[in-house]
């Protein structure tokens, strides 16, 4: 690879964690419509085993892990420009912040006109299901605004933050699942989303190590899941399932640092055949196209599923799902994706033009 050319695997990884996010909302979300309102509920809790799944397609931990990589790498351009880490960390946060709080106040407007025109007592709780995706951001925004302190950590104490991450991580669920004192699992929400993006500043150095240490992270990883998950402590499901005692998703427990072990594990033994595939003329624009697009779809894609689900309801008068989901369900599902998705282009069109792309970035900036 040129020294000077885009490494496609990053944009690949950011861009495919953010649609598989999409397509799992899309196609695997069942609504029951109850008296006060829509309830949204998953098919892992009526399909035996299906949770194994989610240990490839919960992909966050790789999101957050990515995320760390291209911060670092935008810090050490934007550094070289003398650009300041106030300025650097305020234009990050207010192009991710912006579209966000434009699509939040557009709801909230929707919902008081329709709740206070209409009478509509349940309307407050579609809004906050097409706005409870963007947590997320959330979380990655507070993350890069603690990015001064993370910066510090890395060039002062190296891998040791992770391992102190990790630890702080652990003494939490502890404190959780021991004593009891469920507040304090709220605190991984920094801890360990913290420690997924804190890893991606090592992501040079996991690149350039030998395949057979892949292997290990990711043989490493597997083995912590399945101890962590057949301990009977931890769900085996890496999102939340009604029906199990916990989610180790709501908020994070430390099962979700074993699947970051196994996530980069396997993105790093996938990387010599990915990027030959990403090398071929169609793939780069694939790549190109849905780095363009990916953040957009996100922010939108929750308003293109509640326009499709109340187009649903006018043409056929009903939004709940069967339960338990039948085998015609489960064949429905790429009609449930395709019509969420014609819903979202035209909103994507109209307010997703300004929504922010990914970063340009090199393998020049990292020293690989």
């Amino acid at each position: 690879m040129n020294p000077q050319e885009r490494d496609k695997y990053v944009d690949w990884l950011r861009a495919l964690s953010l649609i598989v996010v999409v397509v799992w909302h899309w196609a695997f979300t069942i609504l029951q419509w109850k008296p006060h309102g829509p309830e949204p509920t998953s098919p892992l809790g009526f399909t035996s085993g299906l949770w194994i799944l989610t240990w490839l397609l919960q992909v966050l931990p790789l999101f957050f892990y990515v995320g760390g990589h291209v911060h670092l790498l935008s810090w050490d351009r934007a550094k070289t420009r003398g650009v300041g880490i106030g300025a650097f960390v305020w234009r990050r946060i207010r192009a991710l912040a912006l579209p966000a709080l434009f699509l939040s106040g557009v709801w909230v407007v929707i919902g008081a006109v329709v709740t206070y025109t209409f009478e509509v007592d349940w309307m407050w709780r579609v809004v906050l299901l097409v706005l409870s995706p963007l947590w997320f951001l959330g979380v990655y925004l507070v993350l890069i605004a603690l990015l001064p302190v993370a910066l510090w950590l890395h060039r002062r104490y190296d891998v040791l933050t992770l391992i102190w991450l990790a630890g702080a991580a652990l003494v939490v669920d502890v404190v959780r699942f021991r004593y009891g004192i469920e507040w304090a699992g709220w605190l991984n929400m920094i801890i360990i989303w913290g420690l997924a993006h804190q890893a991606g500043f090592f992501y040079d150095r996991v690149v350039i190590l030998p395949r057979r240490y892949d292997i290990a992270l990711l043989w490493t990883g597997l083995f912590a899941l399945f101890g962590l998950v057949y301990s009977g402590i931890y769900p085996g499901s890496m999102v939340g399932v009604p029906g199990d005692k916990w989610s180790n998703m709501a908020p994070p427990t430390f099962v979700i640092v074993a699947l970051l072990l196994f996530q980069i594990g396997l993105v790093e033994v996938l990387r010599p055949s990915m990027e030959r595939v990403l090398e071929r003329p169609g793939w780069q624009r694939v790549n190109a196209f849905i780095n363009r697009y990916a953040l957009p779809l996100f922010l939108f894609h929750t308003t293109g599923m509640a326009i499709a689900l109340g187009v649903s309801w006018w043409l056929f008068g009903s939004l709940g799902d069967r339960i338990p989901p039948d085998l015609r369900w489960w064949l429905e599902r790429p009609i449930a994706i395709l019509g969420p998705l014609i819903c979202t282009l035209p909103v994507i069109y109209l307010f997703g033009r300004r929504a922010p792309v990914a970063q340009s970035h090199d393998r020049s900036s990292t020293g690989a």
